[in-house]
């Protein structure tokens, strides 16, 4: 009796694994073109108005559209994109594990990143400035950051690109996010905040801190936003035949228009694929 039990309950188990596989596979069929059916990973920053920003509405911002432009190329919907917080220092770590896809968060092409991942693009040509306070007039240069307190974000290369090349006594101030140095700045525990003019542009922009901050209007280096992915991936020449369509049918252009414009920024024409500005 035992054994007929067993053997019931084990054809009972075998059929169901059967009906399993069966609907696995017909899904697989049917959504192919479509991503499948399922999701994709894209890697954005959470904290940078008009670029990459989590809101109470979702997700907004400059690279959010690109992304999100890249994605629907690769036969992802809006509603298949899964978002993840790219902080500047996990970035290459995060496409080495395969914890996302793709990153496009103000990520600059840069010859030891390129050792450690590949890069599609570049979609934007941006520029390091400095953000100051208002009612600062004593940074008038990049050498006034002499003695002054710099910050960045741990993993960018802006402040260090300043005391390496521009101010090399500038006091170096590492915080986790670019909000916690406007933080600082706001309260006077750091004297600027450095990094690509269009990140600045966007904190500047915010109605809360209207007429509070300033850009400084160095153009102290060039910036070659590139959509990071694993070293090797396939995915590179479809991003990059993606972001030529963003281009050409406009709307690379509209949605620089609609997260950056508001904070009168002039951009760059949009960069050839492969044209990296030294």
């Amino acid at each position: 009796m035992k054994l007929r039990k067993v053997t019931a309950a084990s054809a009972t188990v075998f059929a169901l694994a059967l009906t399993a596989t069966a609907c696995g596979g017909n899904g697989d069929d049917s959504n192919s073109g479509s991503g499948g059916g399922k999701t994709i990973t894209v890697g954005i920053k959470f904290d940078q108005p008009g670029l990459g920003q989590k809101t109470p509405q979702g997700y907004a911002g400059f690279d959010v559209d690109v992304a999100t432009y890249v994605a629907k190329k690769l036969g992802y919907n809006a509603d298949q994109i899964e978002w993840k917080e790219a902080k500047s220092a996990d970035r290459e770590t995060m496409l080495q594990r395969g914890d996302v896809d793709f990153i496009a968060a103000t990520y600059s092409i840069t010859p030891e990143r390129q050792e450690k991942v590949d890069f599609a693009g570049p979609y934007l040509l941006a520029h390091q400035d400095v953000l100051v306070r208002s009612d600062d007039n004593s940074i008038k240069s990049p050498a006034d950051l002499n003695n002054k307190k710099l910050c960045s974000v741990a993993g960018s290369t802006s402040a260090q690109n300043v005391k390496d090349k521009l101010a090399p006594k500038a006091d170096l101030q590492t915080y986790p996010t670019y909000s916690a140095c406007l933080s600082g700045l706001q309260n006077k525990a750091i004297d600027a905040l450095t990094t690509d003019d269009s990140i600045l542009a966007g904190y500047a922009a915010q109605s809360q801190f209207k007429g509070k901050f300033k850009l400084g209007g160095f153009k102290m280096t060039n910036e070659n936003y590139g959509i990071g992915v694993k070293k090797g991936s396939d995915l590179k020449a479809d991003i990059n035949k993606a972001l030529e369509a963003m281009v050409a049918d406009g709307a690379w252009q509209k949605a620089v228009d609609k997260n950056l414009g508001p904070a009168d920024y002039k951009n760059e024409p949009a960069p050839k694929i492969g044209d990296v500005k030294s």
